[in-house]
């Protein structure tokens, strides 16, 4: 097959290889493949990477024997089901136990050429080390999800996200840089950072841009404040990950409208770097999931078996071409629904026609229903007259769930504040099912963010702790 070789294990890839700029696939016989075929190729694969962490990692030796599985259990697709998942508090043990990377590293420490990882913000720190090849796989894996987004060589790719251990910026260079596109990695987080950005994007003309949502919608806000229309800015291709919103209808028309560019969901987790291998082609039609690269399945909760097309469940993910660190049915917590339906691209893989919408650990019970901040972003992101921000602050009062959403209305609207209050609260009880507490802010009072918006606050410990 044309520009990689998948006889051999991980596939050998020509590094000279692109597709000329008219051409649609990146891999078409892959991309395009019956079923049947592709299945073939996924489990060919599939057989190879759980042999292959077998002999090498103490961690899947030690798991898999004690779930009473093995290489030889792997005889169809269907039988990965049997695997235990993996999870991420089993990580920082493993790494607590044998520092630094864990004894699921698959390589000696020598091999490892870069170390990215999580803050530790909400525990002990993971760390990532990624051997030489696995970094070039990225790479490539990103440049063909990227290929299929609509990006070109011929574009030049604004970076606007954090490049420290972070590897949502890393990764977007890596592909940028294979495909041969011009990569402009501006980064995020300094003061008046964004501003510049906007001042460099009228300067260098990018035709193409990558951050959170959030950050999107913030550096549009800047653009206006300095009399520039965004939509002048020529971003043609705006590519996200980090947050759920480019998957949430109100939030990616008001990103396609800002800017007048194609709102590009991708992003899974950077445990499972590639990250893009849930990622929008340019029909915008939900996430494909490139499952050659990495093979995913949205499993049920309770018992992390696979739900049928169309069903709701959490995404669980394997490598199928990892050396270094493999992940072998990670449990992402994340919560979509899936279908095979075809999508018009042509690309036989499955998606997520509504991306990712929650997570089993986000979403948030309020007098018995169950309720995802998204659902609330695309309430008010749909109501013309929304300042563009919101929190969501849930409460206790005697033994009862109280849920308040602050949220922002656009100063040119305030005359029309007891109207859009009215709206807000109708639309918002339409569809929770449940009546909150709205409270109207002016627009810019709430902080904005330059990497993941964290909206939710819950003070129903505080309740606890004062009744214990």
């Amino acid at each position: 097959m044309k520009g990689i070789d998948l006889s051999v294990w991980p596939p050998r890839l020509d590094r000279a290889y692109r597709p000329a700029p008219g051409e649609k696939y990146w891999f078409p016989e892959i991309e395009c493949a019956p079923r049947a075929q592709l299945e073939k190729i996924i489990f060919d694969k599939l057989r190879a990477q759980v042999r292959y962490a077998w002999e090498r990692s103490p961690f899947y030796r030690r798991k898999w024997q004690a779930a009473g599985v093995s290489p030889e259990t792997l005889r169809s697709l269907d039988d990965l089901a049997r695997f235990p998942v993996v999870q991420k508090s089993e990580l920082r043990e493993s790494q607590a136990a044998h520092p630094p990377y864990g004894d699921h590293l698959c390589i000696e420490p020598s091999q490892v050429a870069r170390i990215h990882g999580t803050s530790g913000t909400t525990g002990r720190p993971t760390v990532f080390g990624l051997g030489r090849d696995d970094w070039e796989r990225i790479g490539e894996a990103h440049a063909r999800i990227l290929w299929g987004a609509g990006i070109r060589p011929g574009d030049l790719v604004l970076i606007c996200s954090f490049f420290s251990l972070y590897m949502g910026s890393w990764g977007a260079l890596a592909g940028v840089e294979r495909l041969g596109a011009t990569a402009f990695p501006f980064g995020a987080g300094v003061q008046g950072q964004t501003l510049m950005a906007v001042q460099w994007a009228q300067q260098m003309k990018p035709t193409a841009f990558y951050g959170t949502p959030s950050y999107a919608l913030h550096f549009a806000d800047t653009a206006r404040r300095e009399g520039i229309d965004p939509r002048n800015l020529g971003f043609r291709i705006l590519f996200f990950s980090g947050e759920p919103g480019a998957g949430i209808p109100a939030t990616k028309k008001l990103i396609e409208e800002t800017f007048a560019g194609a709102c590009i969901d991708m992003g899974s987790t950077a445990e499972m770097s590639p990250w893009m291998t849930d990622g929008e082609c340019f029909e915008r039609k939900g996430m494909h999931l490139w499952q050659d690269i990495v093979f995913t399945q949205v499993c049920d909760p309770r018992d992390f078996l696979p739900v049928p097309d169309g069903g709701e469940g959490t995404l669980v993910y394997t490598h199928l071409e990892r050396t270094s660190q493999p992940m072998i049915r990670f449990l992402s917590g994340d919560l979509t629904r899936w279908t095979f339906a075809p999508c018009s691209c042509g690309r036989t893989y499955p998606r997520l026609p509504q991306g990712i919408y929650g997570r089993i650990d986000d979403m948030f019970i309020v007098r018995g229903e169950n309720i995802y901040p998204a659902a609330i972003e695309d309430v008010l992101r749909a109501i013309e007259g929304f300042g563009g921000e919101f929190r969501i602050i849930i409460s206790r009062k005697e033994a009862m769930d109280e849920l308040l959403v602050r949220a922002e209305i656009a100063e040119a609207h305030e005359p029309r504040r007891a109207e859009i209050e009215k709206v807000m609260r109708e639309r918002l009880q339409a569809r929770l099912g449940v009546r909150p507490r709205l409270e109207l802010v002016r627009e810019g009072e709430l902080p904005r963010t330059e990497f993941k918006a964290r909206r939710v606050i819950d003070d129903r410990d505080l309740y606890r702790k004062g009744t214990s």
